[in-house]
């Protein structure tokens, strides 16, 4: 195997790209992402696209997940671990190309942060005028006793960046902020991110090293509560970002120490790959689909609107399936799902296929050519569009998954 067979396949590992399916239909859109310019006219016009947008004022539609890419080259602070850049680790070398080409800044030396922005600016572009990303920061894996762990660190996206850059373009950004529970100052950052403007917080717990359910985190949740901002959290298996031995921290029924504090937590990806244990049922209780533990939290009644998920990433290779099937068919749930891409990620071409959408029966074939042309030009569209146009015995998500502007701008009511 040539030193790039061996890296694409070293990448596809690391992204999670395993099973008869994800294999079968790999890599349908070529390994790189094409980097192209506006869409064509007649794409841009076509019935598939027009139609997405019918019911929706682009105003209120928020990508609630979207990631900042960089090396820091435009001394915006970003950190990469150096396992990133070294081949002594293929896997996360190999994720960062990936990443990197996704977000059409590969070929970009020292101006890396620039070429994301810009690229993000033009994919925007090509959606309708009012519809944003909200930016996540990402903050350091820290120790128990609230130290940093560089070396459990993935990356680090510093707070300030996220702010300065949904600042600059208020046209096409908010902004997330990231805080580790167990900093001395959390309460403080929390403080100084809400003044600053910052629309919800963000973890990756099983890389960033917090349990949800550690006593640490109580202060944390109290000011959270208190300020009203969504927590965005994700929970599951993390493949993506690599962090400490704490994968189990993405138990998604560890949350419920955050909604109990009267936090309003957001799971991200519904949960939906990877399987957790079943604490339920005793500290040594059996493992069980991480989907299902979510399920368990969205139907109990004590959390009601407080518990929430957001769809990004479901339509992936390695995550298309029943999950994606039961977020559209409950409808129940609708109201508590909200629409993000995880972006760059739609520009990682071997993570997704149209025709596994078709095999699934959840897209027409007539939808194939448009999808696979409009992902080629902008990867953002591509991801809302396909789907907008979802459908699973008759059951589609409702507008208001896609309106999200409303849940992110409300604050905590007084009682």
């Amino acid at each position: 195997m040539n030193r790039r067979r061996f890296l694409i396949a070293a990448g596809a590992a690391g992204l999670g790209l395993a099973g008869a399916a994800a294999w079968r239909f790999w890599p349908e859109h070529g390994l790189l992402n094409p980097c192209l310019a506006a869409l064509p006219r007649e794409v841009a016009d076509h019935e598939l696209v027009q139609a997405a947008w019918d019911g929706l004022d682009p105003a209120q539609v928020w990508d609630c997940h979207a990631h900042l890419v960089g090396t820091g080259d435009s001394g915006s602070g970003i950190w990469l671990n150096p396992a990133l850049e070294s081949m002594v680790h293929p896997v996360q070398f190999a994720q960062r190309l990936f990443f990197l080409n996704a977000g059409c800044a590969h070929e970009a030396p020292g101006r890396v942060d620039q070429s994301y922005i810009e690229r993000m600016h033009n994919l925007l572009e090509g959606m309708r005028p009012g519809a944003k990303l909200m930016l996540f920061a990402f903050d350091w894996h820290h120790r128990e006793d609230g130290t940093v762990d560089r070396d459990s660190s993935s990356f680090h996206v510093p707070n300030d960046y996220a702010r300065d850059i949904a600042r600059k373009y208020p046209q096409y950004f908010e902004w997330v902020a990231s805080i580790h529970p167990y900093r001395q100052d959390c309460v403080e950052a929390l403080e100084r991110a809400a003044a600053d403007g910052a629309r919800a917080i963000k973890w990756l717990p099983a890389a960033q090293g917090m349990n949800p359910a550690s006593p640490l985190c109580d202060r944390f949740f109290v000011t959270l509560a208190k300020l009203g901002l969504p927590l965005i959290t994700h929970a599951g298996e993390e493949r993506a970002v690599h962090g400490g031995n704490t994968q189990h921290f993405g138990n998604p029924l560890l949350l419920r120490r955050a909604l109990d504090h009267g936090v309003r937590a957001v799971i991200a990806h519904c949960g939906s790959m990877g399987q957790d244990r079943d604490i339920d049922k005793g500290e040594n209780g059996p493992y069980v689909d991480s989907f299902d533990l979510f399920a368990r939290l969205m139907d109990d009644p004590v959390y009601g609107p407080k518990l929430n998920g957001d769809i990004s990433a479901m339509t992936q290779l390695n995550r298309a399936g029943p999950a994606l099937e039961a977020v559209l068919a409950r409808e129940d749930w609708h109201g508590r799902l909200h629409n993000g891409s995880d972006y760059p990620l739609p520009g990682v071409m071997p993570l997704f296929s149209v025709t596994y959408m078709v095999q699934l029966g959840l897209i027409p074939q007539s939808a194939v050519p448009v999808l696979t042309e409009i992902r080629k030009h902008n990867p953002l569209l591509f991801d809302f569009v396909l789907k907008r146009h979802l459908s699973f015995k008759g059951k589609r998500f409702a507008p208001s998954v896609f309106a999200t502007r409303s849940f992110f701008e409300k604050k905590k009511e007084k009682k």
